[in-house]
């Protein structure tokens, strides 16, 4: 199933995402983290599309993406600011 939502980011960029693209981006976002939590972090961005690959609610989709995104940047954050 493909679902897209509109997302404002930290940059103010309105940007239509799909579950595969969040996949990238989280991944993505994942580099930014220390190598220890960048490995622990992927791992659990690749269990989580595994375990919602076939969600079928389309509200239930949006939700998740909205909450991904904002769950990643808040640990790049912190992170980042150490």
């Amino acid at each position: 199933m493909l679902i897209t939502i509109r997302r404002c980011l930290t940059n103010d960029q309105k940007v239509v995402m799909t579950s595969l693209q969040l996949y990238k981006y989280l991944l993505r976002q994942c580099e930014k983290l220390p190598p220890d939590a960048c490995k622990h972090y992927k791992f659990s961005v690749k269990q989580s599309y595994k375990q919602h690959k076939i969600e079928s609610d389309a509200q239930r989709v949006k939700d998740i993406i909205a909450k991904s995104i904002e769950d990643s940047e808040w640990i790049v954050n912190k992170y980042t600011k150490k």
